[in-house]
């Protein structure tokens, strides 16, 4: 018995540890989106004329792997952004690496 409830303990918080990273890297992806290049990702995506993200993400236009390439190797008008996105302190801060501060910031979008 004693085992049993210790395994379901360890399974129920577990759930709850994955629960909040999931939510921090969240909050973590809203800073990227609203900081990133000193002005933040909306101010050229959530105009009528640029890409926009959120609606691309959601109607499965812009997949996770090609948003990543474009933020390592910039496409178009889109310059690179990994610098601009280590360097923000709430991703250096969670010590993120380049593909989590991606997840981080595709989670946000895709919320």
């Amino acid at each position: 018995m004693k085992k049993l409830l210790l395994a379901v303990s360890t399974v129920a918080l577990l759930g709850l540890s994955a629960q909040a990273s999931a939510e921090g890297n969240i909050k973590v992806g809203k800073k990227i989106y609203d900081r990133a290049f000193g002005r933040g990702c909306g101010a050229c995506h959530d105009i009528s004329s640029n890409p926009q993200l959120i609606a691309l993400i959601k109607s499965g236009d812009l997949t996770q792997e090609s948003f990543a390439t474009t933020l390592k190797e910039g496409k178009n008008g889109m310059p690179k952004a990994m610098d601009a996105i280590m360097a923000i302190k709430p991703v250096k801060k969670a010590g993120l690496s380049e593909d989590e501060a991606i997840d981080a910031v595709w989670s946000f979008l895709a919320k």
